[in-house]
């Protein structure tokens, strides 16, 4: 059974740096997708960041590009999110995300596993 457990959300002022994890865990992931998806009060979950297991083939959103990156210690079974230069728009509850990967993987209906989810709240 998968199981995403992300941690390091919490309170920031905007231009402060945060780093998400999510341990990921109940199989192999050697040929899967992980990622980061937010969601904002009322609005709809939107696709952050995203990198295949082995590492390569990350990409991100047009909104978080240049600031945020995704990074895997697979020895230790963790995606990252490193977010810099914060911004009151990036408050959000933040989602790791895991699957095979399929070319609608951006999309959150594509999306079988997920995370509890962490909240991030950026203040102005």
């Amino acid at each position: 059974q998968v199981q995403l457990v992300e941690t390091g959300g919490g309170l920031v002022q905007a231009g402060a740096s945060l780093t998400l994890s999510c341990a990921a865990s109940g199989r192999a992931f050697t040929t899967w997708t992980m990622g980061w998806f937010r969601q904002a009060p009322g609005k709809e979950r939107e696709f952050v960041a995203r990198i295949l297991w082995t590492g390569g083939s990350s990409r991100y959103a047009d909104s978080v590009k240049g600031r945020f990156t995704v990074s895997i210690d697979s020895a230790k079974n963790t995606v990252y999110l490193q977010m810099n230069s914060l911004k009151p728009e990036d408050t959000a509850v933040y989602y790791c995300a895991a699957d095979h990967w399929t070319a609608n993987w951006g999309e959150p209906r594509s999306i079988d596993y997920w995370g509890q989810g962490t909240q991030v709240t950026v203040s102005s």
